[in-house]
């Protein structure tokens, strides 16, 4: 059973930056693409970024494009995301998620084991 911790999330205000981590057990972690997803309170859950096994190409949604990175630490079988320049509107719970095969990096029903999520709240 592949299971996913995810940390790093808390309250901070706008422009401030937070880490978030997710650590992955239970296979091979460098193999699969990894993705960040959020969910705000009464809305889908939406892709925020993405990056694949092996050469570790990485994908966001452009609400984030150029403030937040996603990256990974194969040895720590952990996946980033650092957000920066945080706003109001990127207030969520931000979920990891292991995606086994091949798919559409942008949609949540194309991966198949996801973390308990851990909320993000930018407020002034």
């Amino acid at each position: 059973q592949v299971q996913r911790v995810e940390s790093g999330g808390g309250l901070v205000q706008p422009g401030d930056s937070l880490r978030l981590s997710c650590v992955v057990s239970g296979r091979t972690f460098s193999s699969f693409a990894m993705g960040w997803f959020r969910q705000a309170t009464g809305k889908d859950r939406e892709f925020v970024a993405s990056i694949s096994g092996g050469p570790g190409s990485t994908y966001y949604a452009d609400s984030v494009k150029g403030r937040f990175t996603i990256s990974r630490d194969n040895a720590k079988n952990t996946v980033y995301l650092q957000m920066n320049s945080l706003k109001p509107e990127d207030t969520a719970v931000y979920y990891c998620a292991t995606r086994l095969y091949s798919g559409n990096y942008y949609s949540p029903a194309d991966y198949n084991f996801w973390g308990q999520g851990t909320q993000v709240t930018v407020s002034s």
